[in-house]
């Protein structure tokens, strides 16, 4: 199994890499959005 050890490592951090890149294209596939959306503020509301 030492034979296989180092490409199985390589492997996986290419399929991690790989798999990583698709998510974040699915996610903002324009590439002008961000990943976090920008925060907003709650609206402010009279309690009298």
């Amino acid at each position: 199994m030492r034979l296989f050890s180092s490409d199985l490592t390589r492997n996986l951090g290419i399929g991690f890499a790989i798999g990583t890149a698709i998510a974040v294209w699915q996610m903002a596939p324009q590439g002008e959005a961000g990943l976090v959306s920008q925060a907003h503020a709650a609206p402010v509301v009279a309690t009298r």
